[in-house]
């Protein structure tokens, strides 16, 4: 390969040349084990290059590219923001966010999860700054409107599909309804 060649690979990739990289964003559906349903939300500068890295995880990997709205329904758009209990009661933070907009307060174990509409969450964030509560993350996320609870086999098969697509460059968020019981991760966690 000619140096010239490498060079203007290297300045390309570095951001040297001056090209403007125009970006798209692209949603890929697909079906996994046992009825689980993906929403694998990818950044590109390569349409062609992401379908294709996208399917060959996918198919490679025990799932199926699912056509256009076929899972995607299953999910609605939400803010999401998570965030330590720290002594915090359920009740301390669905008083400080609920003016704020928000919809459901989650108990995850050692975490409270809030979700709100995504044109909600800048409120969110400002009710629990003024609350003195500090949050983790804040992020719109794909959350399920139902889940789907996998026995033992079928969540070994679906974590190595969603970690084969999470694995690709061009792949920013895997959203899924999978769902595991406590025994069913014990098993995974002891193999």
């Amino acid at each position: 390969v000619p140096n010239d060649n490498i060079d203007r690979a290297i300045k390309r990739g570095a951001g040297l040349t001056g090209e403007v990289i125009d970006y798209t964003e692209i949603m890929y559906e697909a079906r996994g084990p046992q009825g689980s349903a993906l929403l694998i939300e990818c950044l590109t500068d390569n349409k062609n290059r992401a379908a294709s890295e996208v399917r060959l995880a996918i198919s490679r990997n025990g799932g199926t590219i699912a056509d256009p709205g076929s899972v995607s329904y299953l999910f609605t758009r939400k803010g999401v923001v998570n965030l330590p209990k720290n002594g915090l009661g359920e009740d301390d933070v669905l008083m400080a966010v609920l003016d704020a907009g928000a919809e459901e307060v989650k108990d995850n174990g050692d975490t409270f999860e809030i979700h709100s509409e995504p044109a909600d969450l800048p409120a969110i964030r400002e009710a629990l700054k003024e609350a003195g509560i500090e949050y983790d993350t804040d992020e719109v996320e794909f959350v399920p409107s139902m889940q789907v609870e996998l026995d033992v086999d079928g969540a070994r098969k679906f974590m190595k599909l969603a970690d084969a697509l999470e694995d690709l460059d061009d792949v920013q968020n895997v959203y899924s309804n999978a769902d595991f019981s406590d025994e069913v991760q014990a098993a995974l966690e002891s193999e």
